[in-house]
């Protein structure tokens, strides 16, 4: 029996379709113009809703968002603890719960669970699980390790009050300088497609489709945001374009259809521009219609949201920094201008901007219908039915530090951690520290002299050699280079040349030449290791780990099972020659897509 003197919209038994009706009758103008926006928010002390703009991060007080403009949706910035994330959870629900219509808000973040760090892409949390980068997942190439890693994700959010990951990426990494490459599954489009759809999977949780217990992912960047031309980020106001030599525009969707059969419900599109592909118009691929209408709402019948990159709209501050809106090709528009050139495009909602006051200036004009906004937020209201915000309001605070980076899920993240990690080569020694036979794996207890791993870490499997010609082996660990070429964004994103400074070449070729040397390198990017695999008596590749779990490998404690999720070029040369948006195409790869060595079962259990 339905209670009639209840708004239809708070009755959890009725039809979620009939609520969203409900619901939408009632919204003032205003009201809706709040759901298209889904900017960030930052975790004040405590757990704390800021009550001062945070200007470092460019955003507004939760207030003010969610009282004045009529927010709904935020991308929760900050916060290490998770007793604290969870709290903040409760007082911006309880916020919004003070509304007219009391929509409860949507949180969602980017990634949490790896183990690079960077305030606009991601920053991890030591508190929960820790797991190698989504490169390192695709290393280990087990859709059924993805899914369980999507669900860890899924269990911990949902304890924190996160309803919605930014991820995953199903972009391909197809040119070797990308500094996002790092957030993908690899190169190789059918382990991509595969990953992503089993990742996807593992955050719906049980059932056929989004739930209570589900976490939506908004996956991105469509239509793949791999091919930028030279290799560089888009996030760069100077990098716009997004290039397709190799004619392969259709091929960088494909992880996307897996995505779409795993029941993916958001999409973000990217920043990039793109140039010389058939049909497609030169502006950013938010304000562009044949990519977000004819594609992926007509050709691969995507009905779900389709959310912009960050601050395609207006300009804000980043870290001290203004951050241009990033509305490529459409720079001579106004930001309103550019707003209803992506509400006409398809998209349904803009990441970073919250400019609810242009909403109402367009429909007033009679630019935009309301019709038309109508659309959108029908989508937006049906997702935070489908996931049972209405009736789940709030999480249980102290619950939260407790159920997150528990120890089963921590021995999950660092077994992942070892599973992924690549031998990349052995070499035979004449008399090695094992005896005749391969370097590695090291016999525990070994004198070793290491560079780049921390001191305590060798406890337990060597005895520490203050330089090299006091050990028996050199363990170096290095991390794949990048410039920075002057500002925020290149510390946050990787870029440049792949090959490591002469300095670090001639110190590895040094060391090796005094005492057999380990290099372990992590792979951030693929970077030229051709003079340092050349003086290396052994090389292991890792794509984001504990020390603990590369000397597990190093030692024999654990066998190295990963196998590269990309190409390893064989010189800068070779990268600068190939096409952005081809896979596997550098000409005479140092290492192949898919090697990997392994130890023999008795050198891997061998103490």
């Amino acid at each position: 029996m339905h209670d009639h003197q209840r708004p239809a919209y708070l009755d959890p038994e009725r039809p979620v379709e009939e609520r969203v009706t409900d619901l939408l009758g009632r919204m003032t103008l205003r009201e809706k113009a709040g759901q298209l926006f889904h900017t960030a928010n930052t975790l004040g002390p405590g757990g704390t809703l800021l009550t001062t703009p945070d200007e470092a991060n460019g955003v507004r007080t939760a207030e003010e968002l969610v009282l004045e403009r009529g927010l709904t949706h935020f991308n929760i910035l900050g916060g290490d603890d998770p007793q604290e994330i969870a709290h903040w959870h409760n007082e911006i629900q309880e916020l919004a719960a003070s509304t007219r219509l009391g929509i409860p808000v949507t949180v969602s973040t980017d990634p949490r669970h790896g183990m690079f760090s960077t305030p606009a892409a991601g920053q991890a949390i030591e508190r929960l699980s820790r797991w190698p980068e989504h490169t390192g997942i695709g290393a280990i190439g087990d859709p059924a390790l993805a899914e369980a890693y999507g669900d860890v994700v899924r269990r911990e959010y949902l304890a924190l009050g996160i309803r919605v990951a930014l991820g995953p990426m199903a972009d391909l990494f197809t040119d070797p300088r990308w500094s996002r490459g790092y957030g993908t599954f690899g190169e190789d489009p059918v382990t991509v497609s595969a990953m992503t759809a089993a990742f996807i999977r593992g955050l719906r949780g049980p059932g056929e489709g989004l739930g209570p217990s589900s976490v939506a992912a908004m996956v991105k960047h469509f239509p793949g945001g791999g091919p930028q031309l030279g290799g560089e980020d888009a996030h760069d106001p100077r990098h716009r374009e997004q290039v397709y030599p190799g004619g392969l525009a259709r091929l960088h969707q494909l992880p996307f259809d897996a995505a779409f059969r795993a029941g993916a419900t958001q999409v973000m599109t990217y920043y990039g521009m793109p140039v010389g592909v058939p049909g497609w118009e030169e502006v950013g691929f938010a304000f562009n219609r044949p990519v977000v209408t004819d594609l992926l709402r007509g050709h691969h019948r995507f009905d779900g949201i389709v959310c912009t990159d960050w601050n395609v709209v207006e300009s804000t501050m980043l870290e001290g920094d203004v951050f241009d809106a990033h509305g490529y090709g459409l720079e001579h528009l106004s930001p309103a201008e550019r707003l209803a050139r992506a509400l006409d495009a398809g998209v349904d909602q803009f990441g970073g901007d919250d400019c609810t006051g242009l909403v109402l200036d367009l429909v007033d004009a009679g630019r935009i219908t309301e019709a038309r906004i109508d659309l959108s937020v029908r989508r937006l209201l049906r997702e935070k039915f489908r996931l049972g915000l209405f009736e789940n309001r709030r999480v249980d605070a102290a619950a939260a530090a407790t159920s997150v980076g528990t120890e089963p899920l921590r021995r999950a993240g660092r077994e992942a951690q070892r599973r992924s990690l690549t031998l990349l080569k052995n070499a035979e020694l004449p008399a090695s520290v094992r005896g005749k036979g391969p370097l590695l794996p090291l016999r525990e207890g070994t004198r070793v002299y290491t560079e780049g791993l921390a001191a305590e870490a060798l406890a337990g499997y060597a005895e520490p050699a203050a330089a090299p010609e006091d050990a028996e082996v050199a363990l170096l660990r290095l991390h794949a280079p990048y410039q920075n070429r002057g500002g925020t964004l290149d510390e946050w994103f990787h870029g440049g040349d792949l090959r490591f400074p002469a300095e670090t070449e001639e110190h590895v070729r040094a060391v090796a030449a005094v005492v057999p040397t380990v290099v372990l390198v992590y792979l951030e990017r693929p970077a030229v290791l051709t003079a340092v695999a050349g003086s290396a008596h052994a090389l292991v590749g890792d794509y984001g780990a504990e020390d603990d779990a590369l000397l597990d490998v190093v030692f024999g404690r654990s066998a190295p099972r990963g196998r590269l999720p990309f190409d390893l070029p064989s010189s800068m040369q070779a990268v600068e020659d190939s096409r952005e948006d081809v896979p596997f195409d550098t000409a005479a790869p140092l290492y192949r897509c898919g090697h990997g060595l392994a130890y023999a079962p008795e050198s891997a259990s061998a103490r």
